[in-house]
């Protein structure tokens, strides 16, 4: 597989689905595309995506050797895989673009390996937005599957925005570690917004918001984020739930740090908050909400 092979096939057009197979539809990519959403294939092909109507359908459009990306939830990995097992050849590759439990990608490197299928788990991190004007992304695998593959990575991601972290696993790994520091990070910006919202200066927080993101030490890309929820939802975000869901990367980092024999006491109070919170609704976890839904998408609702 070469630069010139820029024939892909890709399973789940979610948020971030859609948005990277749209990037590749416009660098000229032949993109052949499957998903159980109608609706979401049929935007897709409007943009030149190629649908097929189901995986065997889909292995059947693209040329050997097969480059196929998934992009779809992790507790459905499994089954995808399994539902496109018959129609893999030796030599294609499968990439897992979703956030898999890394010890998850390590036993299914090893099983496409006995059938001479390369495997590689990519970490992606920037959210919607990020899929659509270029992503971080973090790979594990063989090194010469990834070199093989580097066009394609370096199409998808930011300027300077990919890298080779190691073998098999390494690559969600990096990301479950990311999404746990995640957690901290957002839980210190939440409490901290807390504490001034009940102080006695009656401070404008989204002017705080505002210079906190303007040359600070703290600025970034979810002080930005919180800055544009207080001008969407107002500073006191009453239309947004206090209780904070977890997808597991968290919890994932808590165990595995553990197993490490490593402390992680801010990730695992972060993670420890969000399921208090579903009994517990406080504004810290109204500001969670505002920022898990401006950088990923996630629902607003109480």
């Amino acid at each position: 597989m070469t630069s010139k092979h820029k024939n892909i096939a890709y399973i789940g057009l979610g948020k971030m689905g859609f948005n990277m197979v749209a990037r590749l539809l416009g660098k000229k990519y032949r993109v052949s595309v499957y998903d159980i959403s109608k609706h979401a294939t049929k935007k897709i092909q409007k943009l030149g995506g190629d649908p097929a109507s189901s995986l065997q359908k889909l292995a059947e459009k693209t040329k050997p050797p097969r480059l196929f990306w998934l992009m779809v939830p992790h507790k459905v990995v499994a089954s995808v895989i399994k539902e496109l097992q018959p129609f893999l050849r030796k030599g294609d590759t499968v990439i897992d673009g979703g956030n898999s439990p890394y010890w998850k990608s390590e036993e299914r490197a090893r099983a496409f390996k006995k059938r001479g299928i390369n495997f590689l788990d990519v970490g992606v991190s920037g959210g919607p937005s990020g899929a659509k004007n270029g992503a971080s992304l973090m790979v594990g695998g063989k090194r010469n599957v990834f070199k093989k593959c580097e066009f394609l990575f370096k199409d998808l991601a930011a300027k300077n925005g990919y890298a080779y972290l190691g073998s098999s696993g390494a690559g969600h790994f990096t990301k479950m570690i990311h999404n746990g520091i995640e957690y901290g990070m957002m839980q210190s910006l939440g409490e901290g917004f807390a504490v001034m919202r009940k102080s006695k200066f009656n401070l404008d927080l989204k002017e705080v918001a505002r210079v906190y993101n303007r040359g600070s030490v703290i600025e970034s890309h979810l002080v930005g984020w919180l800055e544009k929820a207080f001008k969407e939802h107002g500073v006191g975000l009453k239309s947004l739930s206090g209780s904070v869901s977890q997808s597991g990367e968290g919890l994932w980092t808590v165990q595995t740090a553990k197993k490490l024999k490593i402390s992680v006491p801010i990730i695992e109070e972060s993670l420890k908050f969000r399921l208090r919170s579903k009994n517990k609704p406080s504004y810290t976890g109204q500001v969670l909400s505002a920022l898990r839904n401006q950088f990923g998408g996630h629902s607003l609702k109480k």
